[in-house]
């Protein structure tokens, strides 16, 4: 997982500093943040957790209105972990709805790998590998190209494959860098 977790924030940098310039019709934001796990009986795992997330630019329609919203996600990648955490490496789709000119609303969907318990030992049980992964943000925009956003995730395998499912249930704080 760390080795994704740098594969990652090399390509962050890589956009970010020699890229630029391209950077807007590729990658249309970086994210990095901090968060917790919302802690349950079955479910126990302390320590902060940090994430590091690339927004792709979205699809492109002719569409306007809510059709555009919906029918233009962006591709989102993103790794999370944490000395005491179950380290992720997940991807799926994320859709930006504007409330008004600064506050806005996001959700997604998609997948997770993680490196946690499968049926036993300390912290969650995840029952499987592969997790299905859902997120949903709260966020404004300070300036043009930096926002703050309140973040919550949930991964589980939604009763999909034999064994445990505690879950994952993150929640926290990003600041996110467009270009």
């Amino acid at each position: 997982m760390r080795v994704i977790s740098n594969i990652l924030l090399v390509a962050a940098s890589f956009f970010v500093s020699s890229q630029a310039t391209y950077a807007g019709d590729i990658v249309d934001e970086v994210r990095i943040g901090v968060g917790g796990l919302l802690e349950s009986s079955s479910s126990q795992q302390s320590g902060l957790l940090g994430s590091a997330e690339i927004y792709f630019a979205p699809f492109d329609s002719s569409y306007t209105g809510i059709g555009k919203i919906f029918l233009e996600p962006r591709v989102q990648l993103g790794v999370s972990g944490g000395t005491d955490a179950v380290d992720q490496a997940y991807a799926g789709l994320n859709w930006h709805v504007p409330i008004t000119e600064r506050f806005f609303a996001e959700f997604g969907a998609g997948g997770t790998v993680h490196n946690g318990n499968l049926d036993s030992g300390d912290g969650p049980r995840l029952g499987c590998r592969f997790l299905f992964r859902e997120h949903a943000s709260l966020g404004v925009a300070v300036t043009d190209k930096v926002n703050v956003l309140a973040t919550i995730d949930h991964s589980s395998h939604a009763n999909l494959c034999d064994g445990p499912n505690d879950g994952l249930t993150h929640a926290g704080l990003q600041l996110g860098v467009k270009f």
